[in-house]
């Protein structure tokens, strides 16, 4: 994309593969983060190191989101930080190097590479057109650790009750941890589908679900985080939680007053209000873009109940061919799905995170595009 915009700098780019949000953010958030600076410079009210697990304030709120979605968490196996993609690549910590990950593929990258980094040996469930991108549990694959993302992110796909029932007997049956990737349930809208791993019973003694305020309510550049490590929770003879209590006391110094204010004031019933709102625009924009790619013809998934929507190419284009020409042709800016795995190849991802305009301009010219040609068209550079 870099060199698309060298060669033509006049051209107009409709960026559809942005993984950041452009929403502001809400305003209770805004006002509870102003007051608590407010705070920070009065002597009384100073706030300096916190609770390494999080504020109680925080941690209470996010036990009561829960219990909205009818999950019973209690707050002492909350830990709040900065992200979720520095609690995947932290959790790491927690398991021996000769532990074996079980990664879905194609998957957030972060998981594959943070495994790499930790000197893992690690084995692929294979996502697949047939399987509809949730690959199940294969009774002959052994794995310490198994990573889910639900809603996926590249492909949209969100697991089923009785399929994480499935992921969660297989873990429990084999004494492996799961690693639930939830930082895109606010995007579900279907009250059948789970939002939390621990709607499943059992998966407090064999599972760790990530969340995050960032595309829930616009923390990306803000940056808060929770991790749920139940007490319930064993991997051999240890307690998970109480490494990840000593790994957070020894390696973070906790996430600030002012950020977890703000984030607590995006979980009461205003705070709620207002982000929803932002997800409702996201996903209308996804239904924009699904629904545009499919009058012109391909084969789509995802993009109901996450704001990812992800395309087959068609004419048997591989992930970099179609980027390619999609990108020189309309300037339309996609991500290349082997990106996100081998069994990406052949499939690109669509991000619903731009504004209106944008998707709608970009929607105008996917929905009418005429494959055949531009296939033809493909075939002719490479010649």
């Amino acid at each position: 994309m870099r060199r698309h915009r060298e060669e033509h700098p006049d051209a107009e780019i409709l960026s559809l593969g942005i993984n950041d949000v452009t929403r502001p953010l809400a305003p209770a958030v805004c006002a509870a983060m102003s007051a608590a600076a407010r705070d920070m410079q009065d002597a009384a009210r100073f706030h300096g190191y916190g609770d390494v697990q999080g504020e109680p304030f925080l941690r209470k709120a996010i036990a009561d989101y829960y219990r909205s979605l009818h999950v019973g968490i209690d707050p002492e196996d909350v830990f709040v930080s900065d992200g979720a993609k520095s609690d995947l690549a932290n959790l790491c910590d927690l398991f021996a190097p000769e532990s074996t990950a079980l990664l879905p593929n194609p998957v957030y990258p972060v998981f594959y590479d943070t495994s790499v980094m930790a000197g893992r040996q690690i084995l692929f469930a294979r996502g697949t057109k047939e399987n509809g991108f949730l690959p199940m549990p294969d009774e002959s694959i052994r794995a310490d650790l198994i990573y889910l993302c639900s809603p996926n992110n590249p492909t949209g796909a969100v697991y089923s009750r009785a399929q994480l029932r499935q992921w969660v007997e297989y873990a429990r049956a084999h004494d492996a941890c799961i690693l639930y990737d939830a930082a895109y349930e606010a995007y579900i809208r279907s009250a059948a589908l789970p939002r939390s791993i621990f709607e499943i019973a059992g998966a407090e003694t064999c599972a760790v679900e990530i969340n995050s305020f960032s595309k829930m309510a616009g923390f990306t550049g803000v940056r808060c985080s929770w991790v749920i490590v139940p007490r319930t929770l064993m991997h051999g003879t240890q307690s998970l939680h109480r490494l990840w209590m000593r790994r957070q006391a020894t390696k973070y110094n906790g996430t600030s007053y002012i950020v977890q204010r703000g984030a607590a004031a995006a979980l009461s019933p205003e705070g709620q209000r207002q982000v929803r709102r932002d997800v409702q625009y996201y996903m209308e924009n996804a239904d924009i873009i699904r629904n545009a790619l499919r009058r012109s013809g391909v084969f789509t998934t995802g993009g109901e109940h996450a704001p990812y929507v992800w395309m087959e190419c068609p004419y048997h284009l591989n992930s970099w061919e179609c980027f390619g020409l999609l990108l020189s042709r309309y300037g339309i800016v996609s991500s290349p799905g082997v990106g996100f795995g081998a069994q990406g190849e052949g499939w690109l991802r669509f991000s619903s995170f731009g504004s209106r305009e944008t998707v709608e301009r970009a929607a105008h010219i996917l929905s009418a595009l005429d494959w055949d040609q531009l296939a033809l068209w493909a075939v002719s550079r490479k010649r």
